[in-house]
């Protein structure tokens, strides 16, 4: 397989309009270092879901990690974060 050095990056302008969005009241606020650790938190679950899906594809002998890879690694991922 290919290694690629991609980086991984959210915006956190959506990230804030994203966690805003299950606030039940207007008056709540969400800070700058609340949204920059939720970009933190998600690079590193997208991180970790990416090479644990290449991990199980390697162990199928795959040469290409597919979606079932992912749903095979997904609920030990979710259990870990």
């Amino acid at each position: 397989m290919a290694e690629k050095d991609v980086e991984i990056s959210f915006k956190k302008d959506t990230v804030s309009q994203l966690l805003s969005s299950f606030f039940k009241e207007d008056k709540t606020k969400l800070s700058g270092d609340a949204t920059r650790l939720m970009v933190e938190m998600l690079k590193v679950f997208v991180q970790e879901a990416a090479v644990r899906s290449q991990k199980q594809a390697e162990s199928e002998d795959c040469d290409q990690v597919d979606i079932e890879h992912f749903e095979k690694i997904l609920p030990q991922l979710l259990l870990d974060f």
